[in-house]
């Protein structure tokens, strides 16, 4: 048996684990899929718009979270988030670059500035910049290069040049993918060319701006590319899934395994064993026979309803699909949820209130159903907490990561309560 196992494999579930491992305990990682950092742009955003641009994501984040009430964040001070995001981001220096109390703004492949706290190196852009070579690649679908100048030159204050590189990630390949271009980008001779037809192709601009497709497994391929190009070189993301998200993923899993956590990959976590008051194991779906995983703890960390945690039926109910765990509109919120009609209204470009729907927990992060937690050794991170509309907000990793982190330390804590004293004896 071990001591926690962790449900789900996106930025909440991994960091969790990595936490309970650097503790010394032993995990299991159960997950279904390769997790939901893969669709995302490999940053980790805290907090973006309220609704207004933010610039410092911790300063007003008090006052924001008074005035939305039942928010995830209010279960943390701004000083706990930011410590959490730190220690996120200290686990791969060589990938993140750390925050300094400022959200970054970053350029997204139509030439819009998104606001974002954590960058990847690969993505940093020099404060001194003043103009910029935006380079697409011929075989490369999905990003085009004038169209992204033209409109970064009006959202950054950067003098944008665009420019077209007839360089195919594979010999004789006319429609290569992200992923090809990052994977043969890894290898060093790829490298060493892609780089000598980078420095051909452009002008005298200040850095270069690419698609994200900066190398899939090395960390340091943005850096050698930019030393041989002699100026800065940064990568711009694409749609899901994005190699940002890709190569974070692999490097948080890496560093998981590393620290010994068991990771299970491609079956679904389809049902549970209880017994007084208490999670006792999981029932795990294998080809042949279904198996039940036990541990002295777990962490719920599944997502909402974009990993099927959450779900909506033809009726208009909501519910946790796991678990069956009482759901809420918020934090403090002992539901019941309100009528369908009510979750989804009939503007489209309105927040809809289904996605405020998921749970309200305790401070260890354990479900509430009303002011009683439900499971005690059960806790939950990320995107299935209620109260947030994340996406709009800019927040669902630091809700990830500072739910993660403790629901993982309360764990700790309370192994470490139970402990016997040392009455004296050497």
């Amino acid at each position: 048996m071990t001591d926690t196992i962790v449900i789900g494999g996106g930025l909440a579930g991994l960091a969790a684990a990595i936490r309970l491992a650097q503790a010394g305990q032993s995990v299991t990682l159960l997950q279904y899929g390769v997790g939901g950092l893969q669709l995302g742009q490999g940053t980790v955003d805290v907090l973006g718009y309220a609704p207004e641009l933010v610039s410092d994501p911790f300063a007003g984040l008090d006052a924001y979270v008074g005035g939305h009430k039942g928010h995830p964040y209010s279960l943390f001070s701004p000083d706990e988030i930011k410590a959490s995001v730190d220690w996120f981001a200290g686990l791969l220096p060589d990938l993140l670059v750390p925050g300094d109390g400022q959200n970054h703004r970053v350029p997204t492949a139509l030439g819009a500035m998104r606001p974002t706290y954590i960058v990847q190196s690969s993505m940093h852009v020099p404060a001194d910049v003043t103009s910029v070579a935006i380079v697409g690649l011929r075989q490369l679908k999905d990003f085009y290069p004038k169209m992204c100048a033209e409109n970064l030159a009006k959202t950054s204050g950067w003098a944008t040049s665009p420019y077209w590189l007839d360089f195919p990630a594979r010999a004789g390949g006319v429609d290569s993918t992200a992923t090809s271009y990052a994977t043969d980008l890894d290898d060093p001779d790829t490298l060493a060319r892609f780089a000598a037809a980078l420095k051909k192709a452009i002008g005298n601009e200040d850095a270069v701006g690419l698609p994200a497709i900066l190398g899939l497994r090395n960390p340091q391929v943005w850096s050698v590319l930019a030393e041989a190009v002699g100026k800065p070189v940064f990568e711009i993301h694409l749609g899901p899934p994005g190699i940002p998200g890709m190569r974070l993923t692999h490097e948080l899993t890496q560093e998981a395994l590393r620290l010994g956590v068991r990771v299970i990959l491609g079956s679904k976590v389809i049902g549970f064993e209880s017994e007084g008051g208490r999670i006792s194991g999981v029932l795990h779906q294998q080809a042949g026979r279904d198996k039940v995983y036990k541990a002295d703890n777990f962490v719920y960390a599944g997502g909402g309803f974009e990993s099927g945690s959450l779900a909506m039926d033809s009726y208009g109910v909501v519910t946790e699909t796991l678990f069956g765990l009482p759901l809420a509109m918020g934090q403090g919120d002992s539901g019941p949820l309100p009528s369908h009609e009510d979750l989804i209204t009939g503007d489209y470009w309105a927040d809809q209130g289904l996605f405020l729907a998921g749970l309200a927990v305790d401070s260890a992060m354990k479900p509430l159903d009303g002011k009683t937690a439900v499971y005690d050794n059960l806790h939950v991170a990320g995107g299935i907490l209620a109260g947030a509309i994340r996406w709009s907000e800019k927040s669902g990793d630091g809700i990830a990561i500072a739910s993660a982190v403790r629901a993982a330390d309360a764990i700790l804590d309370a192994q470490s309560a139970k402990q016997p004293r040392n009455e004296g004896k050497e």
